[in-house]
């Protein structure tokens, strides 16, 4: 862990004054906003995912996923295994957002990111002149983003997206190309601010004769972590040419290791949602977020795979101290980003109290075994036991495996044998 206590202080206030000073000019910007709707580029400015969405979208010092890569680039080099996320949000007059985003993390060369969003709208009345119908038709937007992101140290990555947009109205259509930037820097383990410039250079797009140019976005904030991590604050300020300034809040917090909750204010609007594991390779993501036409949901899937992880696995899961399975035996793997500095088994009982801990420097070994005893040799009460293993390498990332349980029994089958009288 770093010791960084009076930068954090430092950071935090910088951050604090930054977001207190520019909120009290927001009220101001919203009717900037209002008088110049329906900017270039306006449908992906305002895209929030299900995650996104849920903490209003204060996402630009959150982005750790693949979608990430549409508010900071950057966030793909905090990735730890390779992850799918597929995403779908449902908005007004049948008009729908789809996503689809893959991330691949790396330990020397950058990590890459490819994703894919599509806005359709529904069906449109084409009329002429006269006003006669000419039968329908509707809007199309797609975005291609390829990504890549560097981490200079533990504390500092880099980030880019160079972004292929294509519009098709009726028969026309144009295509335009662009350039986004990220940073993201840790202040302490659990402070951390992002920032990012988007829609350098471009996108241009011309549909008929006249040329339109994405407006040049730039995004700020800050996320603070709580509670060992299980809970989070965010803000984050966006300015774009035309519309001005908006802000963006939100928390998270992890009621459980396989469920959280979201609330957000987006530009005066609330919104929430929470996230669900299936798995521990798959979660499920959803939010509802207003605004001045009414409630949008999204929804969006993640599976992760491969990549730097830890895990560990008891087999057999229940045994019994003085019975034929005397012990069990914890199976160990791990691959980390730099090389292996320390590791560690704990297990916790029902009162969350660690009973027994193995661990040592380096790469965990294959396997460790367990006779059900606690650190000073005294056998443990019969129950169920949770565990998990925590690798750090030499630049303080932590591995953490997903929680398991294993049980001591010393009591025979449970029933009753039953008695037959003449």
């Amino acid at each position: 862990m770093y010791s960084y206590n009076k930068q954090f202080y430092h950071g935090f206030a910088m951050v604090l004054t930054l977001v207190v000073g520019l909120t009290i000019v927001g009220p101001a910007t919203v009717i900037a906003e209002d008088q110049t709707g329906g900017v270039p580029g306006d449908w992906l400015s305002r895209y929030m995912g299900a995650r996104t969405a849920g903490v209003g979208g204060s996402y630009v010092a959150m982005a750790n996923d693949p979608l990430g890569v549409v508010w900071n680039p950057a966030g793909l080099s905090y990735m730890s295994q390779n992850e799918i996320y597929l995403e779908t949000s449902r908005l007004f007059e049948d008009t729908s957002i789809n996503g689809f985003s893959f991330g691949m993390p790396a330990r020397r060369f950058p990590s890459f990111g490819i994703s894919v969003l599509n806005l359709r709208s529904g069906e449109f009345d084409r009329r002429s002149d006269l006003n006669e119908p000419l039968g329908d038709f509707n809007e199309s937007d797609m975005a291609f983003l390829f990504s890549a992101s560097k981490h200079f140290s533990r504390r500092f990555a880099v980030g880019t997206n160079v972004k292929v947009v294509r519009q098709s109205v009726d028969e026309f259509d144009g295509t335009g190309v662009g350039l986004d930037l990220g940073l993201l820097y840790h202040i302490t383990p659990a402070l951390r601010v992002g920032a990012s410039l988007l829609n350098l250079g471009g996108p241009n797009l011309t549909l008929r004769d006249t040329e339109e140019q994405f407006p040049v976005e730039f995004r700020g904030g800050f996320a603070l972590q709580f509670f060992h991590g299980r809970g989070l604050i965010s803000a984050e300020l966006d300015h774009r040419e035309g519309p001005g300034v908006s802000f963006h809040g939100g928390s998270e917090f992890w009621v459980y290791r396989g469920m959280a909750l979201r609330f957000g204010y987006a530009d005066q609007y609330p919104a929430g949602g929470f996230s669900y594991r299936v798995t521990p390779a798959m979660r499920f993501d959803y939010a509802a977020a207003d605004n001045e036409l009414g409630v949008t949901h999204r929804f969006g899937m993640s599976y992760k795979f491969g990549g730097f992880f830890a895990s560990s696995e008891a087999v057999p899961p229940i045994f019994s101290p003085i019975g034929q399975q005397s012990v069990t035996k914890f199976h160990l793997k791990a691959k980390t980003k730099a090389d292996a500095e320390s590791w560690r088994l704990e297990i916790v009982d029902k009162s969350n109290q660690v009973v027994r801990q193995f661990g040592g420097k380096g790469v965990p070994p294959a396997h460790v075994m367990w006779d059900g005893k606690d650190e000073s040799g005294l056998s443990l009460p019969d129950g169920v036991y949770h565990y998990h293993l925590v690798v750090i390498d030499r630049e303080r990332r932590e591995f953490v495996a997903h929680e398991r349980t294993v049980e001591i029994t010393t009591e025979g089958p449970q029933g009753s044998v039953p008695v037959y009288t003449d």
